[in-house]
């Protein structure tokens, strides 16, 4: 096995700094939480020797890091369907369908994305969380990126604390809403339902921008932006403003059907059992070029026939995109 070490010297400009504050400047591809545990499992030497994370550099030291890979024996590769939109040597770009979960934990320990990942590629075994940057939930589909490197899961990591990664969804929601917006609003855990998350005082800033593409008679089918990534967040807040979202089992309200519904649609509607929700463009500076790229990602099937008798029933022209 080929092994790594990556070497500096500590300049006088960082002279004071604490060993974790100046490993995090001089190697920025690997973040501090994660030097941290290496410099407290040895695998860093200053001048030869071990030392500890807030030790005080002094400038001029000499400074050896042996990265180490982090695997997860218990995430099973598994031969599973995985749509793959794009992949190259830094990243893969993958379109969730819904009812497949992300991560596997209790309830969920196989079958899910990380499975398939780390057969489509074992290397992901060795970074954290499989290279998964955000997640969606399970009955959500959509967009997700993966990274394939330390370097580029602590650079697409950093972009997402900055807010700088774009992600875009389409949403059925129940009502009929005049305008879009802006909905700023903290999410935390429910205090009355611990298994959900609500908009409480105590939460963490959570900001979304809606606009609505289209209404029906009980209806809205809405593009949502999102400015931060907290859980359930889409859903949280469109539950705030009372329209929630279509068949959210969680946050969702009493279906709503509309006057004169065709049995078609009304069947469709009782049938329909997940959050009609979709992450349907994703935007971010590659971790290698720098250059801005971005993917799209049709509506799953049983979203798109939704929105067709919808649109059906209202007697609405279907738009250029569907």
């Amino acid at each position: 096995m080929k092994v790594t070490i990556l070497t500096a010297r500590v300049p006088a400009q960082m002279a004071g700094l604490r060993l974790d504050q100046a490993l995090a400047r001089l190697f920025p591809d690997y973040s501090r939480a994660r030097l941290q545990q290496w410099i407290r499992a040895g695998h860093v030497r200053v001048d030869g020797q071990p030392s500890r994370s807030r030790d005080k550099v002094r400038g001029g030291e000499a400074v050896a890091l042996h990265p180490q890979a982090q695997e997860r024996e218990d995430w099973q590769a598994q031969a599973l369907p995985l749509d793959v939109v794009y992949e190259d040597d830094e990243l893969i770009v993958v379109n969730k369908p819904p009812g497949l979960v992300v991560h596997p934990a209790v309830g969920n320990p196989d079958r899910t994305l990380v499975n398939a990942l780390l057969h489509h590629d074992p290397r992901l075994a060795r970074v954290p969380r499989a290279g998964i940057i955000h997640r969606l939930d399970k009955h959500t589909s959509g967009l997700l990126v993966v990274a394939r490197s330390l370097r580029s899961h602590k650079r697409l990591v950093d972009e997402l604390k900055r807010r700088s990664v774009s992600r875009e969804y389409r949403t059925l929601v129940i009502g009929v809403m005049t305008a879009g917006g802006r909905i700023e609003a903290a999410i935390g855990r429910d205090p009355r339902h611990r298994t959900r998350m609500a908009v409480v005082t105590s939460g963490k800033p959570a900001v979304s921008h809606y606009r609505v593409l289209e209404r029906f008679q009980a209806h809205s089918y809405l593009r949502v932006m999102l400015e931060t990534g907290r859980t359930h967040q889409i859903r949280v807040h469109m539950a705030h403003l009372r329209h929630p979202v279509l068949g959210d089992p969680l946050y969702g309200g009493r279906l709503k059907l509309p006057p004169g519904a065709t049995p078609q649609l009304a069947d469709s509607l009782r049938a329909f059992k997940r959050q009609a929700l979709h992450a349907a463009r994703l935007q971010l500076t590659h971790p290698a070029s720098g250059e801005t790229v971005s993917w799209e990602a049709p509506l799953p099937d049983d979203m798109a026939r939704l929105l067709h008798l919808l649109r059906t029933a209202a007697g609405a022209p279907v738009p250029p995109d569907g």
